[in-house]
């Protein structure tokens, strides 16, 4: 899951590759704004299966985040 992760950041929202890590923070040190967190999260609904509301996105800190949300939401 984290290199998928990983790979969305990378591909979608030109991070780092070098900077992603489970514990990177999304915006800290990823530099990831408001628009591409919500970028982020269509990306994962279509990929995952799953739907993501508002206030779950509230809880996306660190990549691991995503991950766990992911890996407890997806079909």
């Amino acid at each position: 899951m984290f290199e998928e992760i990983k790979n969305i950041l990378v591909s979608e929202l030109d991070v780092d590759p070098d900077a992603v890590t489970p514990d990177s923070q999304l915006s800290g040190d990823l530099g990831i704004n408001s628009l591409e967190l919500a970028d982020l999260v269509l990306l994962c609904e279509d990929k995952f299966g799953v739907a993501i509301s508002d206030d779950d996105i509230r809880s996306f800190v660190t990549v691991n985040d995503v991950i766990t949300y992911l890996e407890k939401n997806s079909k």
